[in-house]
């Protein structure tokens, strides 16, 4: 029996939410159901909102200082969970993952280098480094079919023919890999990180997604593999995506080798960006040391919300004995990524039946990049009736 209630609907009016207020201006009409950013409509569990309000009940709202059990709460969750020993020393706030990102070009890269994404990929890996005038240079993930089951490999002698370019100075790594959920193996991110070492390759590990491992998988952390991995890598988490938090900016780094830190974290101290704003600790200390039974439950709901999509799938978008819509299964995350191409729709095709026919707003898989055509990303962080009218939606537009 569940403590939490995960089919609860929450109203989001009046809290500014992303995934509703922009539906107009990025879609082009506003009557869509949003099941694109990723975030979850389940209430932020109750540990933290209490805390932030017992901050609340002293008003003052001054400068201060780290709470002194920060940062040994999240060492012991990393320990705990993911069997990694961070040292004090290698661990700071960043105000962002993609800002992380960011900051990481204009800190180690020369405005002539280049950076080297898996597509598909989370599309900031693509949008921030063009954005501060670099090159983005692609390293194509390999399909590997095999219906719900279908995933993604990496291609390691393009990747070995890239790396030795002196101008590919940056790989980012989506691992869990966001949009397909893939928690990649020990073996893969071994052999990624001898790569990258052995040609100089900087290495930034993206696991915000790592504490939403599902269906009996395991996160690795990349930088924990080897030593080569370790000393090539600046390694970004949160809270945020697993317990809820994306409004309270709660990023940190990790980095251990000594000269990259040295680098990284003194340039974020000159500019104070590593000054963690007054409710971000505390959001996840109590995250950290209460949220694990929310965390369970909910990720068994999760798993739920994937199988119930899956069978939906199976049994309403098959025609000629053809499956049109294959969900792919995520091995982590909320994210569900949706393989189309069995409806042999163009782009714009595609689009149209999600937004004008079905009227649902979800990620067009092209903009994770061109291996991403036929796909669409579906966030199931959803109660299940929600879940349910919008594949209805979806049925009804489908057969028309």
């Amino acid at each position: 029996m569940r403590t939490y209630d995960f089919d609860k609907i929450v109203d989001r009016t009046g809290s500014g939410d992303l995934k509703h207020c922009v539906l107009e201006e990025r879609y082009g009409r506003g009557d869509l159901l949003p099941l694109w950013v990723a975030d979850m409509d389940f209430e932020t569990l109750p540990f933290i909102t209490d805390a932030l309000k017992a901050r609340l009940e002293h008003s003052l709202f001054g400068y201060t200082v780290e709470p002194a059990d920060y940062w040994p709460t999240v060492i012991a969750w990393i320990r705990d969970h993911h069997q990694w020993k961070v040292r004090p020393e290698w661990i700071t706030y960043i105000p962002g993952i993609v800002k992380g990102i960011g900051m990481v070009v204009n800190v180690f890269l020369e405005e002539d280098e280049k950076v080297i994404i898996q597509s598909p990929v989370y599309h900031p890996f693509r949008l921030t480094p063009e954005g501060n005038r670099r090159e983005v240079v692609y390293n194509p993930l390999i399909e590997v079919k095999n219906g719900c089951e279908s995933t993604y490999k990496m291609d390691f002698d393009q990747l070995e023919s890239l790396a030795k370019d002196p101008k590919c100075r940056l790989l980012i790594l989506s691992n869990p890999h966001n949009p397909a959920g893939v928690v990649w193996d020990r073996q893969t991110l071994e052999r990624l990180a001898e790569i990258c070492y052995d040609n100089h390759v900087l290495v930034i590990s993206d696991e915000i997604h790592c504490d939403m491992a599902i269906f009996g998988h395991r996160h690795i952390p990349f930088a924990s593999v080897s030593e080569k991995a370790a000393m090539c890598s600046i390694t970004f988490g949160a809270p945020s995506k697993t317990f809820n938090i994306a409004g309270i900016v709660s990023s940190y780094a990790i980095v251990p080798n000594d000269e990259i830190r040295e680098k990284f974290y003194g340039w974020l101290t000159a500019n104070e960006f590593n000054d963690a704003p007054i409710f971000a600790p505390i959001a996840t200390i109590a995250a950290f040391k209460q949220g694990e039974p929310w965390r369970l439950e909910m990720l068994q709901y999760i798993e739920e919300n994937v199988l119930f999509v899956e069978e939906y799938c199976r049994e309403h978008f098959t025609k000629g004995g053809c499956q049109q819509i294959i969900p792919w299964r995520p091995q982590a995350s909320f994210l569900v990524w949706l393989d189309c191409r069995g409806l042999a729709l163009n782009h714009d095709e595609l689009n149209d039946l999600f937004v004008n026919k079905a009227r649902l707003a979800l990620n067009d898989g092209e903009m994770f990049g061109k291996e991403g055509a036929g796909f669409m990303r579906l966030n199931i962080a959803a109660p299940r009736s929600v879940l349910r009218q919008a594949l209805e939606q979806l049925r009804e537009a489908v057969s028309l």
